[in-house]
């Protein structure tokens, strides 16, 4: 394992117990509205600190940008991207299905992740060029080439209530093609299942850097293709994410563009 990825898989254990032992005490856990339907915790807080302490530890000139505490000025020829609890409202909820995310860009690409199911125990990790790993066992996309039978994540647009009517198009356009659709709550989660065989493809609208970061680099690394809502590579700027399987991937986006409106386009 790559020394930095190693590094990364620490910071996340670390993180982990510390959402671990919360989860089981939720009644002591503080929520906090910070934006419109988007929650905060003191765990969630805890555990970013946790991250940012332990890769600092090995590597104190790096810079980060995560979730809670925004930008940390350093060395910008690496930047660690961290959602330290992505699934809030699920880990407030008492819904055991969230995540650590953590990813390194280095000279501003994707070169180390990890997302860890602190409840499951399941450790996804990838380096560019190297794979992904579940366990650290290799794990591939699924073989599907066509949206026929397949499963397909997605995640409601509740930032962005807007663009209600064009999510619901899509839906509606894209799920009778499919066998099933899923909203889980963890945009991390969903990326490292299509990494993992487990779902053939994602998509969702208005999504950050920290939740997607890690999981692009997994997917990749497993086969995956990602892509913006019009098949190009503004994802990370737009928030408008597709991952999956090649075919399947050109198929989502297909379905997508005839719904496309100026919110969704790139810029």
């Amino acid at each position: 394992m790559q020394p930095m990825l190693n590094i990364a898989v620490r910071a996340a254990r670390n993180a982990g117990k510390i959402i671990a032992r919360a989860f089981e005490q939720l009644d002591m856990v503080k929520a906090e509205l910070k934006g419109s339907n988007d929650f905060v915790t003191n765990v969630d807080k805890e555990a970013e600190e946790a991250i940012i302490q332990t890769i600092k530890a090995s590597f104190p000139d790096h810079s980060f940008i995560a979730e809670e505490s925004g930008i940390t000025a350093g060395d910008e020829k690496y930047q660690w991207i961290i959602d330290p609890l992505d699934g809030t409202t699920n880990f407030i909820k008492g819904i055991p299905h969230f995540a650590v995310s953590i990813a390194l860009k280095v000279d501003g690409k994707l070169e180390q992740a990890v997302i860890l199911d602190p409840i499951r125990g399941e450790m996804f990790t990838a380096s560019k060029g190297a794979g992904a790993q579940l366990d650290g066992k290799r794990i591939r996309v699924s073989k599907a080439r066509d949206l026929s039978g397949t499963l397909i994540g997605t995640g409601f647009p509740f930032k962005q209530k807007h663009q209600l009517e064009a999510y619901q198009n899509i839906f509606a356009d894209l799920f009778p093609q499919v066998a099933d659709m899923r909203r889980a709550g963890s945009a991390a989660l969903d990326l490292a299942y299509v990494a993992a065989g487990r779902m053939e493809g994602f998509w969702e609208m208005g999504l950050k850097p920290w939740d997607t970061a890690a999981g692009q680099l997994i997917a990749i690394e497993a086969g995956a293709v990602v892509s913006d809502f019009e098949g190009g590579n503004n994802f990370d700027k737009s928030g408008n994410i597709v991952v999956a399987t090649p075919k399947v991937l050109g198929s989502i986006l297909k379905t997508i563009r005839p719904h496309l409106n100026d919110g969704l386009r790139s810029k």
